[in-house]
């Protein structure tokens, strides 16, 4: 190709100082500029050459190299700096590889028959990590919903949280991590609606008030994926618009995950496995909860008393057994 003219290379300098701006305000620049060298016909039919936007004609620098046309032709727009941020999963340690899973305890509506079956079994097991999957605690008052005010309010509520972890630790001395479910999340909205200016304020986050750091807790966030290996754990809630479990819990599971993953949320004691053209296996869990099976909110349901424990290997290989309690008998 040609090696450009004066007014050419005029003209790519401004096409490339105002990259942003519209083949009409380009040419109206160069006129403005250079009164002497462009008028608004040969101003605009110029500047749409170099964009490749003439029909019919070939672009100034159609025979150069692509990476140059493209970098040409790239547009730099000026935009505002973005706040989205990517979630990423938590990863349990592999030095935590026998792991007691707990969901849906909902203190101080806990059933302590199942709650304790299900610790003895931690002991025997010699588990090294627990893992609470979400709603340990009710948060009752801090429900959007109508609330009986002569039950036990927040404040004891906390305080029973508090001597939980406490009492974990002192009996298995062991990491333990403490997924935020849909029920503690109530304790974020509350601020935000009750005291919002007490909203990022360390000394009001829940892990500070439950004193996480004396007792060896660890805080998963709200909608964080924990992974087990190669194990995704989560607590239920975490879907957009939730599921409505067909068939169970599990299959609902499997329809939006495609993936083995493990839920509580659900109260209820589930398992599905499909097979791929290929042979992949896929299985979808959900556990069942250690609180009372007839709350008021909801007397008459499908709920179970269950909890889950997972080892893992090195390569992240894991085995999970989903462990129902029927009777207040482990089966």
């Amino acid at each position: 190709m040609p090696k450009p003219t004066y007014k050419q290379v005029i003209a790519i300098e401004y096409c490339e100082k105002y990259i942003n701006f519209s083949t009409r305000a380009i040419a109206r620049l160069l006129i403005k500029d250079h009164p002497l060298d462009f008028t608004e016909s040969n101003a605009r039919s110029m500047v749409q050459r170099l964009r490749n936007e003439s029909t019919g004609r070939k672009g100034i620098f159609e025979s150069r190299d692509s990476e140059t046309k493209k970098q040409f032709m790239k547009r730099n727009f000026e935009l505002p700096e973005s706040d989205y941020q990517k979630t990423e999963n938590f990863i349990i340690p592999k030095g935590q590889n026998n792991i007691l899973i707990l969901s849906d305890i909902h203190f101080p509506y806990q059933d302590n028959k199942a709650l304790n079956l299900a610790l003895e079994y931690g002991i025997e097991n010699k588990v090294n990590a627990i893992y609470l999957n979400g709603d340990t605690l009710d948060m009752y008052h801090g429900s959007r919903f109508v609330k009986d005010r002569r039950k036990r309010d927040l404040a004891s509520e906390l305080e029973i949280g508090r001597n939980f972890l406490k009492q974990l630790q002192d009996v298995f001395k062991c990491p333990i991590y403490f997924k935020i479910g849909n029920h503690e999340k109530r304790w974020e909205d509350y601020l935000r609606i009750q005291a919002p200016e007490l909203l990022g304020i360390a000394d009001f986050e829940l892990e500070t008030i439950l004193r996480f750091r004396e007792f060896g807790v660890t805080l998963v966030k709200d909608k964080q994926i924990a992974m087990a290996g190669k194990l995704p754990i989560m607590h239920g809630h975490e879907w957009q618009g939730g599921f409505a479990p067909p068939v169970n819990p599990a299959r609902g599971l499997y329809m939006k995950a495609k993936q083995s993953c493990i839920i509580g949320h659900h109260h209820r004691t589930s398992e599905h496995t499909e097979k791929s053209l290929s042979g992949e296996v896929t299985t979808t869990w959900s556990t069942g909860c250690l609180c009372g099976l007839q709350p008021d909110y909801a007397p008459y349901n499908q709920y179970n008393h269950g909890f889950a424990h997972v080892q893992t290997d090195k390569d992240g290989t894991y085995y999970l057994k989903n462990i129902r309690i029927i009777d207040y008998k482990i089966v």
